[in-house]
């Protein structure tokens, strides 16, 4: 009987055991099948969603350290979308305070998979709408009379804000709520200002958000622009481009020896904090920044860069004279004065004191076309300057070797028509003659900064276009005829060099003989120049000549400037130098 209950007890645990593996293989089974797994994601879906985080972007500063762009509090406002309980009422809030369609949102909503449980509506969201919808949460949580907005969740984040609205805002360009940057150094820096986003699984139940990290911010830029000579600049601007009753007006201020660019600026600006008034300021994205943006044809200033090319190449000395009769022939075809005079026997600081044309184009048939064109081109001429603001034009040259050159170009282009210039190229190309002949790129970031490490950007030299004594005499011809001019645009105390340019405007019937660009170039102290002044008013209709309209501007702009940057009198400058020697 005993061995009886032995084997009864045996065979009872032989089947226990079969029964419990049949047990835990179904479990296993249930586990492993596509059902369970289908199951377990949207167990997991309701807990956790799998976000990018985008690091706060950096700041940018201008070269005192006053912050031009910054961070602010927004919220992200999204929905769990198990916990709504009156999702129309729920939607009507957000139309309401979010400024969407009612039935545009509800149709979002309504579109989302039966396994979507957090939805995102607005990332960034204003401060204050954010700050209302909290309110109406803390409300809804205290109150039983609060309407019913379960399920809302909003959560604060940084987006970006500019304290100065509309300053520098031809530079710096701006951020869309949707963090996508437009136009100027939040373009050409994006990627290092936005710094790298990371992936990470966020809790949708805020009790286990505990441990939740950012990544490392974005990198700081700052900028060479210095916000006080950015914002006299802008004033000027607004000024006379009423006063002159012009479509718009252009100013670059630069250190020539360094390429750093002071100010920059071009009318009309944006308020960055509202880019979405875009589309009410500008026709078009050439707009933006004209300074970068729009080539024209420069006119007489860039019988600078002509007069550079005869002395380098050798084919003049300042003291080099000819007859002016008025006219000049080049292949049959005649090219006059601007004021269609004959100013009878002119050595070549009379041709840039008098700005004549015939002097110019003599010069360039004598250079020919292999030179004058090849100096052209080692000015930078019809290239981008590699600017670090976006986004920039090229500029445009004739083409000596093309069917469609002839001689009259070369003519016409040696004062600048026929020939089209960005300012920031004409800046970029006539700095080299108040910088030794060297022509070095221009840009508006000074240094990066990246966690605490401040890295100063270098200069970089674009080339040698021209002798350091062809520089230093040219300066000096520009500067004795400024004062045999007695110009209005002379600044007591300081030795400048200047050029004033007026230039017909091509049309498709040709060029308008009833409206002309107008612009202005001068630095100083040309013994050793600190700063580089640019201007063009584009058809203004108040003055026919730059040389009237422009030289009062220049003196403005430049007697602040000698305050600002703290360069003293000539007198007492090199009167202090030669007390050191």
């Amino acid at each position: 009987m005993q061995a009886s209950f032995k084997n009864r007890l045996f065979l009872f645990s032989i089947i226990f055991i079969l029964a419990f593996s049949a047990v835990i293989l179904r479990v296993l089974i249930i586990q492993t099948s596509e059902k369970a797994v289908q199951f377990k994601q949207m167990g997991d879906n309701s807990l956790w969603q799998t976000v990018v985080v985008k690091p706060e972007r950096g700041k940018i500063y201008d070269r005192n350290g006053n912050m031009l762009a910054g961070n602010e509090t927004v919220y992200e406002v999204g929905l769990d979308l198990p916990k709504v309980q009156d999702l129309e009422g729920l939607t009507m809030v957000l139309s309401n305070i979010l400024d969407y369609q009612y039935e545009e949102l509800l149709t979002l909503i309504h579109s989302q998979p039966e396994t979507q449980v957090y939805l995102t509506i607005n990332q960034f969201v204003p401060y204050e709408q954010g700050k209302q919808l909290l309110d109406m949460i803390a409300a809804s949580e205290t109150s039983e009379s609060a309407q019913d907005i379960s399920g809302l969740q909003v959560t604060p984040r940084m987006g970006r804000s500019y304290p100065n609205q509309d300053l520098a805002s031809n530079v710096l360009g701006f951020v869309h709520t949707n963090q996508q940057a437009a136009y100027g150094v939040e373009l050409k820096y994006d990627t290092i200002l936005a710094g790298i986003p990371i992936t990470v699984l966020r809790p949708n139940d805020p009790t286990l958000a505990s441990g939740y990290t950012n990544p490392p911010k974005g990198s700081d830029l700052v900028l060479t622009i210095d916000r006080e000579i950015q914002l006299m600049v802008e004033e000027t601007l607004a000024q006379y481009t009423d006063e002159l009753d012009a479509l718009s007006g252009t100013m670059i201020i630069v250190n020539p020896r360094n390429g750093e660019i002071l100010a920059m600026a071009s009318t009309p600006q944006i308020d960055l904090n509202h880019p979405s008034n875009f589309l009410e300021v500008y026709e078009n994205a050439t707009q933006y920044n004209r300074a970068i943006s729009v080539q024209y044809e420069p006119g007489s200033i860039f019988k600078i860069l002509t007069m550079a090319a005869a002395l380098d190449s050798g084919i003049v000395t300042p003291q080099t004279t000819y007859l002016d009769t008025g006219y000049f022939e080049i292949n049959g075809v005649n090219i006059f004065n601007w004021d269609r005079g004959a100013w009878g026997v002119q050595d070549m600081t009379g041709c840039l004191q008098n700005s004549l044309n015939v002097c110019m184009a003599r010069l360039s048939v004598t250079m020919g076309p292999e030179i004058f064109y090849s100096y052209l081109d080692q000015f930078g001429i019809g290239r981008p300057t590699g600017v670090d603001v976006g986004v920039e034009a090229s500029g445009s040259v004739p083409d000596p070797n093309s069917t469609t050159w002839l001689p009259i170009d070369m003519g016409t282009n040696s004062f600048g028509q026929s020939v089209s210039v960005t300012p920031i190229q004409i800046v970029t190309a006539i700095s080299a003659v108040a910088n030794d002949g060297r022509m070095v790129a221009p840009h508006v970031v000074k240094s990066i900064v990246t966690n605490g490490q401040q890295t100063e950007l270098p200069v970089q030299v674009l080339g040698q276009p021209i002798k350091p004594e062809t520089a230093h005499t040219l300066s000096a011809m520009l500067a004795e005829a400024m004062e045999r001019n007695e110009s209005v645009a002379r600044v007591d105390g300081y030795q400048l060099a200047t050029k004033t340019g007026t230039a017909s405007i091509p049309r498709d019937y040709g060029y308008d003989p009833n409206i002309t660009n107008q612009s202005f170039i001068g630095w100083g102290p040309i013994d050793d120049p600190k700063f580089l002044v640019y201007m063009w008013f584009e058809e203004p209709t108040a003055s026919e000549w730059a040389s009237v309209a422009l030289s009062p501007v220049f003196n403005e702009v430049v007697s602040k400037l000698v305050v600002y940057l703290d360069i003293p009198p000539d007198s007492i400058r090199l009167g202090q130098v030669q007390s050191q020697n």
